[in-house]
């Protein structure tokens, strides 16, 4: 007797074998308006390398089987080296390899900036935690620039395509990550309360050998080439150290791991404790100038966390609607059932708005020195990565419930996307520093802000629902000092979600534009994904925009 208890049918496993890159028509519009044409034919190639199930499979692999921490070797001698399943090398070679993280320091070629966010925005949909040493190198170099001593060391090692996973010091290295170290277990965001002190050993000043003193409680990751670490010089003011993890002569720099970090996800990416006992800096910049140095840093590792963020958005959306588009229930397809369609229509108006926001910053980095774009990398950096982060938390779950069971195992993307959302929300400053950090860049800059207020309303065009909120958004900064911070978030959301709907307005198809602005300025949209009322909406056409059937 045969038995058919186990007979499957109406189940489909997680999309793969597509090209990231060539179904999604926002992305591709917006590196159009970025004038990055130059670029793509490369990220169609990259986007269809990361589709294949052959690297989702790395990926699954990468963060199934973690850093494995070995402090001695067999003899006790101290290694403090973390080893890492051959897919993780994978992974990062093939990121390396296309030129993302050097490429807008490199190159000077229009769209620079939006080809590097896009290559960026794609990976991350399929592995995140390589993202992390990619995102502190990148956003190292422009800081590493500006030091005679230490840029002609590592100029070719950064600005290098090729992965050398060798544990060697800098010198014998084809190419380089950097890492940094600002938190400690009394400061957390506050680095100022950090207690890492700073000896030189002679006279110091900029470049000069410093000897460091001290524990950090997050240190990422710890096999990176060298760190950016924050101590105290004698005055107690906070400098900024380059800290490499091999000297210069060759010796191993006494930075000691002391453990791994056990991490709700971001898996595959370590991140540890050390103690540094007397281990090797560099200044960069003068003494008492490490907070603006970190400052500056975090300016572009929080415009990842932006794209890290919308990243996740996108492929929980398309591989919702790829699901939903195959899978039956109550007698239908499940993407025609009108509460899903509700549902799916909600995340792929919130995917469409961050993409197009996260790359609007992507041009304000690269066109900085232009007017009106101060504004645009100083402002709303922190209110995107502030309001996208939180949302990819919140959607990430809808997007994993669309599978029902099976979504919530460790078998598949999706319980993974839910795992590693929050990061991008904790990491680089949480919710209530992103808002406190608004508001001080409008304090410091009020006709910044004022202007890039007046910017939002001539994309608004004649739309009054947007006209509205932005003279109401120019209302509450009228708001006495006193009171105005304790409206951090409510002002930050406001912002955020006018600037999505303006951009839409501006650059989306009518259907998408119309529908996010009537449902995000309506006061009783966003307690629960898919609340939305559709009768007025152009469901068919939003959700095939969002992936084409």
């Amino acid at each position: 007797m045969t038995w058919q208890t186990h007979e499957i049918t109406n189940q489909f496993n997680e999309l793969t074998d597509y090209n990231l890159f060539a179904t999604d028509v926002p992305l591709q519009e917006a590196l159009e308006r970025a004038g990055a044409g130059a670029y793509t034919a490369q990220l169609s190639q990259y986007g269809e390398a990361l589709g294949r199930t052959e690297t989702y499979a790395l990926a699954e692999q990468a963060n199934r089987y973690t850093p494995e921490f070995k402090p001695f070797d067999q003899r006790g001698r101290r290694l403090d080296q973390v080893d890492f399943h051959p897919s993780w090398h994978q992974l990062m070679a093939m990121y390396r390899g296309e030129g993302l993280i050097s490429m807008p320091f490199r190159d000077q070629q229009k769209g620079r900036w939006a080809a590097t966010s896009a290559g960026f925005y794609m990976h991350g949909q399929v592995e995140a935690g390589t993202m992390c040493p990619a995102t502190m190198t990148q956003a190292a170099i422009p800081l590493l620039e500006r030091e005679p001593t230490l840029w002609p060391l590592l100029k070719d090692k950064l600005l290098a395509n090729a992965y050398d996973a060798r544990d060697l010091p800098i010198a014998q290295k084809r190419s380089v990550w950097i890492g940094m170290g600002m938190t400690e277990k009394q400061g957390g965001s506050d680095v100022r309360a950090n207690t890492t002190q700073a000896t030189p050993v002679g006279t110091g000043g900029r470049g000069a050998e410093y000897l460091l003193k001290g524990h950090k409680w997050f240190f990422s990751a710890p096999m990176c080439d060298a760190h950016l670490v924050v101590a105290k010089t004698a005055d107690g003011a906070p400098s900024c150290f380059f800290v490499p993890r091999w000297r210069f002569d060759g010796s191993k720099n006494p930075v000691q791991v002391q453990r791994l970090k056990g991490k709700v996800g971001n898996r595959s990416n370590s991140s540890s404790e050390v103690e540094f006992q007397d281990a090797v800096g560099y200044l960069m910049g003068e003494e008492g100038r490490g907070i603006p140095t970190i400052i500056e840093m975090a300016g572009y590792t929080r415009l990842n966390c932006v794209l890290g963020s919308a990243g996740i958005l996108r492929q929980g959306l398309v591989q919702a609607i790829a699901y939903t588009r195959q899978r039956h229930a109550f007698g239908n397809v499940l993407v025609e059932q009108p509460m899903m369609r509700a549902v799916l229509t909600d995340m792929a108006l919130e995917s469409e708005a961050a993409t197009v926001l996260a790359l609007r910053l992507a041009e304000a980095y690269e066109n900085e020195h232009q007017p009106g774009e101060r504004a645009w990398k100083r402002i709303m950096t922190p209110a995107a990565k502030f309001w996208i982060c939180k949302r990819a938390v919140e959607l990430s779950g809808e997007m994993m419930e669309t599978f029902g069971g099976n979504g919530y195992v460790d078998d598949g993307i999706m319980a993974r996307l839910y795992r590693e959302a929050p990061v991008n929300s904790i990491w680089e400053g949480s919710g209530n520093v992103m808002c406190l950090d608004v508001m001080r860049a409008i304090g410091r800059d009020p006709q910044s802000a004022m202007a890039l207020l007046e910017q939002l309303t001539v994309d608004a065009g004649d739309d009054q629902r947007l006209r509205a909120e932005l003279r109401g958004l120019q209302g509450l900064l009228a708001t006495a000092p006193e009171h105005l911070e304790a409206l951090g978030r409510r002002f930050t959301e406001r912002l955020v979600l006018v600037a999505q709907g303006c951009l839409l307005r501006r650059f989306a198809p009518h259907a998408v534009a119309d529908a996010f602005i009537a449902t995000r300025l309506d006061a009783h949209w966003g307690h629960v994904v898919g609340t939305l009322d559709t009768r007025g909406i152009d469901v068919k056409t939003i959700l095939e925009r969002a992936f084409p059937s």
